[in-house]
């Protein structure tokens, strides 16, 4: 597969991250900073953005270290948002929105990676451009703007139960 130390890091604790938000999103319908899981998404998803900028297949800085450092700039609006407005209603929704989104844009690079490298030695994908990638990035689309909407509608009951 050939990635080198900070690769192998970096894939462990983004994989920890993403798993870590699925369970969080199982467990409470969100990613929730409160639960462990939700912690461990937001810390992995910065340490994973943050090594990301180490990293680079074509050399020197490109887009994906933009895409890295807009997830990381997310995770970190969600955080504030979560920890300084806590009694704020109107910034739960926000947060939850954000760190969906981080969750789809993570996934972005992570399809991506493991498309064009999983099966070692005839990987699903020849590039990033192969319509697997696409598709299954379309289907993760479609399970965030799901998600969101439950999300959204979820709150809104919590909401006006209170």
């Amino acid at each position: 597969m050939g990635l080198s130390n900070l690769g192998i890091f970096h894939t462990v604790i983004g994989v920890i991250a993403i798993v870590a938000a699925v369970i969080s999103l199982v467990r409470y319908g969100k990613i929730n900073l409160t639960g462990l899981s939700g912690k461990i998404y937001f810390y992995g998803t910065l340490v994973t953005s943050l090594t990301a900028l180490g990293l680079s297949k074509h050399g020197g800085f490109n887009a994906g270290h933009i895409f890295s450092l807009v997830i990381a700039i997310l995770v970190i609006i969600a955080g504030l948002l979560h920890y300084r407005l806590k009694d704020s209603k109107k910034a739960r929704y926000f947060e939850n929105f954000l760190f969906s989104f981080s969750l789809l844009l993570s996934m972005v690079p992570t399809v991506n990676e493991t498309l064009t490298r999983v099966p070692i030695g005839q990987p699903l994908a020849k590039n990033a451009g192969d319509p697997v990638i696409g598709i299954t990035l379309l289907v993760l689309f479609v399970f965030f703007l799901a998600g969101s909407v439950y999300q959204f509608r979820k709150q809104k009951r919590t909401v006006e139960l209170k």
